[in-house]
């Protein structure tokens, strides 16, 4: 590498791509002035050459990925292709042919990378990811140097712009699930199929990657526990107002000291925040992740999550690190990560909102709470309403202290197969530490 100049291949020309080669012209300047490089886009490889690609010169693309990372004039690949598998082979490429490497590729690393990260560290060049996970938040750099001696027990955070705009949406201006989704839709926050957003995917693939930096543990979206925002209602949000919360899907990651050791729990699902916790007051499409450690105790991390601009900026950090290191004949690493030891998530502990709709009639009361007393579950605070005077129907909304998911689930069998039960229409988690404590 010439020690002046850095020549960046680029994979994909979407809305982060496109972003980032303009944010290298625009900054260019300022990044000489500070770090002596001189970076240039020297190749943008797009699936379709005839497309009009405005402020990027036509002479720099080509249909050939590959072609890109076997240039041995490029010094540093830029991967924001997406998709896994030929992201995969063309990032091991590159870092096989000793060039680092930055990507946003969240799905590709939450399947795969424990094995580039190795290969990285194996070729002694840069694997930089921060903008894979919460767009422009500097986030992994922290966890992955500031944090890296410090115990951490607790990530969790909103991850995915889209069902926070939608959840936003039904909790500030009363929208439907379904009239928020169109309006997020129409506003770009969400795509057309917004499957993999609001089922809870988008934000597994994150929370995976971040739990593998926290704690050290190879961990991939298949070992998350998932649950999208599809099943929340108006009644779950109106629950969560007149009891001072406000209702998010959070990505949560802890560490847990048990008689077996330490093991990880690693979940996605929608969460009753209370309204004075820092993360109820992120709206919108923003994205925020709080973090507790041993010594440092609580940290929090806000900014927009995701979109060209804000994605761009975290790649060109990146860039910069990964040029100056190459420069320096160093690398970053996220060190070594063990197996993990995953906790059955049948054992994590919580507090859970729980609504249902029962017969109106004397003596209910008593049988639902028999059920969950006969699970060792216990009601911490209830609400009652008559749903429909004429049909003699009740709604009662419980919240009960924290207990084993597996005696949650149980005591839910025992209260659909009680005669006066007509429905449960709502199991919510309350974010732990928040009941009962």
């Amino acid at each position: 590498m010439d020690s002046s100049v850095a020549r960046i291949g680029v994979l994909g020309c979407g809305t982060v791509g496109t972003a980032f080669v303009g944010l290298v012209a625009r900054q260019a300047a300022t990044v000489r002035a500070r770090t002596g490089l001189a970076l240039e886009i020297a190749a943008v490889a797009v699936r379709e050459l005839d497309r009009d690609r405005p402020g990027i010169d036509p002479s720099l693309l080509t249909d050939d990925p590959a072609a890109v990372v076997a240039d041995p004039a490029i010094d540093v690949v830029v991967e924001v292709m997406g998709g896994i598998d030929d992201a995969r082979g063309l990032v091991l490429a590159a870092l096989a042919a000793g060039k680092p490497v930055v990507t946003a590729n969240k799905a590709l690393l939450a399947v795969s990378g424990a094995e580039l990260f190795a290969a990285a560290e194996s070729a002694g060049v840069d694997l930089l990811f921060e903008p894979a996970v919460a767009g422009g938040i500097p986030l992994v750099r922290p966890l992955r140097e500031s944090l890296l001696a410090e115990p951490i027990d607790l990530v969790v955070g909103i991850v995915n712009g889209t069902t926070n705009y939608i959840l936003t949406q039904m909790t500030e201006s009363g929208a439907g699930y379904a009239d928020a989704l169109a309006e997020a839709q129409s506003l770009g926050f969400a795509e057309a199929d917004p499957t993999a957003d609001v089922g809870g995917h988008d934000a597994a693939a994150k929370i995976a990657i971040l739990a593998s930096i926290a704690f050290g543990v190879v961990l991939t979206s298949d070992d998350v526990d998932v649950e999208g925002i599809t099943a929340v209602t108006a009644r779950d949000i109106a629950f969560a107002d007149r009891h001072g919360f406000v209702l998010k899907l959070l990505a949560m990651a802890e560490r847990h000291e048990t008689s077996d050791g330490v093991r990880q729990s690693v979940r996605v699902h929608p969460t009753l925040v209370p309204v004075d916790h820092p993360l109820a007051a992120v709206r919108g499409s923003f994205n925020a992740v709080f973090v507790h450690g041993d010594a440092v105790g609580d940290l929090m991390f806000y900014g927009p999550g995701a979109g060209g601009a804000p994605t761009a900026s975290a790649v060109l950090g990146d860039v910069v690190d990964a040029a100056v290191n190459l420069r320096r004949g160093t690398h970053a690493s996220v060190g070594a990560l063990a197996d993990a030891r995953l906790l059955d998530p049948a054992e994590l502990i919580d507090a859970w909102y729980i609504g249902l709709e029962v017969d109106d009639r004397p003596g209910v009361l008593a049988v639902i709470a028999a059920a969950l007393g006969e699970h060792g579950v216990s009601i911490a605070s209830m609400d009652q309403d008559v749903a429909d005077p004429d049909a003699r129907v009740a709604r009662i909304d419980l919240v009960i202290h924290p207990a084993r998911t597996a005696d949650v689930r149980a005591t839910l069998d025992a209260l659909r197969a009680l005669e006066p039960v007509r429905s449960i229409d709502a199991t919510v988690r309350v974010l732990p530490g928040v009941v009962g404590t």
